[in-house]
C-alpha cells in the first residue's frame, strides 16, 4: 500500500485535500470518484514518514522461494496468470510481497506484462529472476521457467544454509569461549588473587601472568571494547570501497580449509545460475553480465566480466578463466566442450551438480574438522586459568 495526497471538489463546489491509502494512482482517482468527487490532483507522498519501513530483507529468502514453488505449481495446474497472482497475494505472510502482488496484479490486468511489473520492485524480484519470465514470456513456456527459477533459487536456498551451518557453529563456540574467559578473568580470578595475596606465598609464573591480565582486563575493559568498535568501523569502511571489498573476497578464498569451501559455493552459484539462462535462451552476452551480477565475489565476477569482453571478440568464454586460479580444470574443460557441441548449457548444469554435491559433502567435512579443533581450544583456555589457580592451591595446602 501507498499513500497518496489529493486535491478535489465536491458536488457542492468545496475544493477539499487529503490524504488515501490504496495500491496505485489510478485506483486512488477511482475510489475518489466513486466518492462523487472531481478530482484535480493525485500525488504519491514519498516521505519516509508514509513508508512501510523493513529491517533489513523485506522477504525472507524462505518465504520467497515458497512464493516462487507455489507460483511455477499454480502455472503448471493450468491456473491463469492473474488468478496465481491474485492467490498468491492473498496467501503469503509477507506483508511486502502482498502489496507488490497486488499492484502486480492490477498492471497485468492492464497489459502490462510479468516482468516489467516485476521491475518496479528489485529488492523483492532479483534482476536474474525478472530476465528469466520475460523470456519465458516471450517463448511462450513461462511455465517451464517459472519452475526452473523455483528449483533454482531452492538450491541456492539449501547451498546458502550448508554454508550458514557451517560458519555458524564455530561463530557461536568461540564467542562462548570468549565469555567463558572474560567472565573467569573479571570475577573469578581476582577472587583467589585477594586469597593468594592474604597468605603472602611466591606464586608460580603462570598464576602471576593471568593474576596481571586479569587486573589489566578490570581496569582496561574500555580499551578492548573501543578496539572492538575500531576493527568493526575499519571492517565497514574496507568493505565500501571496491578494491577493499575485492581484497577481502580474495582473502576469503585464500583462507586454508574455508577458502575451498566458499570457492565450490561461489562456483555452484555461477555454474547454475549461467546455466538457468542459457537454458531460457537468454543470449549469452546478456546471460554472462547477469551472472556476474549474483555471483557473490568480486574475484570471480571480475573474470566473468572479462570472459564477456572475450565472447564479444568472438573468443572462447573460457578463455580468461584459464590459468586463473579461482577455476579449476573441469570448469574450463566442461566450457570448451559445450562451447563445441553446443550444448553449454547441459554441460554447465552438469558441473553445477558436481559442485552442488561437493558443497553438500565439504559442509560435512567443514563441520567435523572445526568442532574438534574449537573443543580442542576452548578446552586449552579454560584449562590454563583453572591451572593458574589450582597449582597455588596445592602449595598452600602442603603448608598447613
Amino acid at each position: 500500500m501507498a499513500t497518496y495526497a489529493y486535491k478535489a471538489k465536491t458536488i457542492e463546489g468545496k475544493v477539499i485535500k487529503g490524504r488515501l491509502d490504496t495500491t496505485n494512482k489510478k485506483d486512488a482517482v477511482k475510489e475518489l470518484t466513486q466518492m462523487n468527487l472531481i478530482v484535480f490532483e493525485v500525488e504519491p507522498l514519498n516521505s519516509i514518514l508514509y513508508k512501510d519501513i523493513y529491517i533489513g530483507r523485506p522477504v525472507k529468502q524462505k518465504e520467497f522461494v515458497l512464493f516462487l514453488r507455489q507460483f511455477a505449481t499454480l502455472l503448471e495446474a493450468g491456473i491463469l496468470l492473474i488468478d496465481s497472482i491474485d492467490l498468491l497475494a492473498e496467501q503469503t505472510e509477507s506483508k511486502a510481497l502482498t502489496e507488490a502482488l497486488e499492484t502486480i496484479s492490477v498492471e497485468v490486468k492492464e497489459g502490462i506484462a510479468l516482468s516489467e511489473a516485476m521491475k518496479d520492485y528489485p529488492k523483492l524480484f532479483p534482476e536474474l529472476l525478472v530476465q528469466m519470465i520475460h523470456s519465458g514470456e516471450v517463448s511462450g513456456q513461462l511455465e517451464d521457467v517459472m519452475d526452473r527459477m523455483a528449483t533454482y533459487y531452492e538450491k541456492q536456498y539449501r547451498i546458502k544454509q550448508k554454508v550458514s551451518t557451517a560458519l555458524t557453529y564455530p561463530v557461536v563456540v568461540a564467542s562462548f569461549a570468549i565469555i567463558i574467559t572474560i567472565f573467569l578473568l573479571v570475577f573469578i580470578v581476582p577472587i583467589f588473587g585477594d586469597l593468594f595475596a592474604s597468605f603472602g606465598e611466591d606464586l608460580p609464573l603462570i598464576t602471576k601472568l593471568v593474576l596481571q591480565f586479569s587486573g589489566f582486563i578490570q581496569r582496561f575493559w574500555w580499551l578492548f571494547i573501543g578496539l572492538l568498535v575500531l576493527l568493526a568501523g575499519l571492517f565497514i569502511q574496507v568493505k565500501k570501497r571496491e578494491s577493499g571489498a575485492y581484497y577481502l573476497d580474495k582473502l576469503v578464498l585464500k583462507l586454508p580449509v574455508v577458502g575451498s569451501f566458499v570457492q565450490k559455493t561461489v562456483l555452484a552459484r555461477m555454474t547454475q545460475t549461467l546455466s538457468s539462462l542459457l537454458n531460457s535462451s537468454v543470449p549469452i552476452l546478456q546471460a554472462v553480465e547477469i551472472t556476474s551480477g549474483v555471483v557473490g565475489n568480486r574475484v570471480v565476477r571480475d573474470v566473468l566480466i572479462e570472459s564477456k569482453a572475450s565472447l564479444e571478440k568472438g573468443e572462447s568464454l573460457a578463455k580468461p578463466m584459464e590459468g586463473h586460479w579461482v577455476f579449476p580444470s573441469l570448469i574450463l574443460q566442461m566450457i570448451r566442450v559445450g562451447e563445441s557441441s553446443g550444448s553449454l548449457d547441459e554441460m554447465l548444469k552438469k558441473v553445477a551438480d558436481v559442485y552442488d554435491q561437493e558443497v553438500q559433502e565439504a559442509s560435512d567435512k567443514l563441520q567435523s574438522l572445526i568442532e574438534p579443533v574449537l573443543i580442542i581450544f576452548l578446552a586449552l583456555i579454560v584449562g590454563l586459568i583453572v591451572l593458574s589457580i589450582v597449582i597455588p592451591m596445592f602449595s598452600l595446602f602442603e603448608t598447613f
